[in-house]
């Protein structure tokens, strides 16, 4: 008999009760160090006191009026995204595939609307994943995600990722845009290379078409910026966000600059949910901690500390794992041996961590995450590493 939680997820038999920064703690007593953070979604931990008051406070008062009415809460959150980055407008929704969905609709029509109604098709990249919405499959590409879903939306033409040849040999008279993440997460935790990012860029202006990125995993702060593409210091046209942005509670959007954003007109589109004010209490709460001074260069210290004991593994444990890879706090460690092993060996000593594609080890613990944190997480890995080495080889790692 099937149960009345619909069975479409794998889920390991843990259940957490409470968490408290970087950790969390089973119904059942164990305590977890969390370096997945529920799909680089808690960018600031468990418990973190700010938000849990902020969303409180906005709970008490209103949480949802729709977007007949004026949302003072939405506004002030874009406000405030607009004013620190390349963004003129912000289009609030509830998840990252909603994001997408609307970044895919906002590209094709400003094309309609610049009087080019042919140009709809929008270029992506092998490894991608954009959600799990059609459009959004059907922009992923992957044969997997696709099946038993009858045919793929068209309009989507996928070449191999960091290769700008064939990026300008799939341009043509029907082509919008570019949709490309900055640091593919669930592909396999694979970074856009910097040049390849300009070299899109420098394409998108040469042919007049748009270019969007989706950095619904790699944005609001994890890459130790507030979005992954400033490390190679272009504007997109338009971005996706989404997953840490309301810290765990759900939230999405769309950010663009006024070439595309002012085509979404009243009746294009639109979400009952999206941008309420529950959700944009909870963005600004966020913001308030990843905008503080420092904070995201503190980020990047902290993610070369996680790279470099990261590295270390993957030299000591060649037969775990083959390549180590990521920026930031998303970071991968693409293993020699099934992932899954990895993994079970990590919970094993009490780490929780993520697989991703290409056989990876997917790291992604909250921005908040704490050197004593990350020291304890490496080791944890190291004491898996070990679990997972051959016995002749055991004596050599140790």
């Amino acid at each position: 008999m099937i149960p009345a939680l619909t069975p479409n997820y794998n889920r390991a038999n843990l259940a957490f009760e409470r968490g408290e920064g970087a950790w969390l703690w089973t119904t059942d007593g164990r305590r977890f160090l969390d370096f997945g953070s529920g799909i680089a979604t808690a960018s600031l931990g468990h418990g973190n006191k700010h938000l849990a008051d902020a969303i409180a406070e906005q709970a008490h008062k209103v949480m949802h009026v729709s977007n007949l009415y004026r949302i003072p809460q939405a506004e002030r959150l874009a406000e405030r995204l607009v004013a620190n980055s390349f963004a003129d407008s912000v289009l609030f929704c509830n998840s990252g595939a909603e994001a997408n969905e609307g970044m895919i609709k906002m590209m094709r029509k400003t094309m309609f609307n610049e009087g080019k109604p042919e140009r709809y098709r929008l270029i992506t990249f092998e490894g991608a994943f954009h959600g799990r919405t059609l459009g959004a499959l059907a922009a992923t590409g992957n044969a997997k995600y696709l099946e038993g879903f009858g045919p793929p939306a068209e309009g989507f033409d996928q070449v191999p990722f960091n290769n700008l040849n064939a990026v300008r040999d799939a341009i043509g008279p029907g082509t919008a845009g570019i949709i490309i993440e900055p640091l593919q997460g669930e592909g396999g935790v694979r970074p856009a290379q910097i040049q390849f990012l300009k070299d899109l860029r420098a394409a998108c202006d040469e042919f007049g078409i748009l270019l969007g990125l989706d950095e619904v995993q790699s944005g609001m702060g994890r890459s130790g910026k507030l979005f992954a593409h400033e490390w190679a210091g272009i504007k997109p046209d338009v971005v996706a966000a989404a997953k840490g942005i309301g810290g765990g509670f759900p939230l999405g959007a769309v950010l663009a600059n006024e070439r595309a954003a002012k085509n979404l007109t009243p009746g294009t589109h639109g979400t009952t949910y999206g941008g309420n004010p529950l959700a944009c209490a909870a963005g600004n709460a966020v913001l308030d901690v990843i905008l503080a001074p420092g904070f995201l260069a503190d980020v990047t210290r902290k993610g070369q500390l996680l790279w470099d004991g990261m590295a270390a593994l993957a030299h000591d444990f060649p037969s775990v794992f083959e390549d180590h890879r990521g920026s930031g706090l998303l970071q991968g460690l693409k293993c020699a041996i099934p992932v899954g092993t990895v993994q079970e060996a990590c919970t094993a000593e009490g780490l929780m961590t993520i697989t991703a594609g290409e056989n990876t080890l997917r790291i992604a613990p909250p921005l908040v995450v704490t050197d004593a944190d990350l020291a304890e997480g490496l080791a944890m890995m190291r004491r898996a590493a070990q679990r997972c080495v051959p016995d002749a080889g055991k004596a050599a790692a140790q």
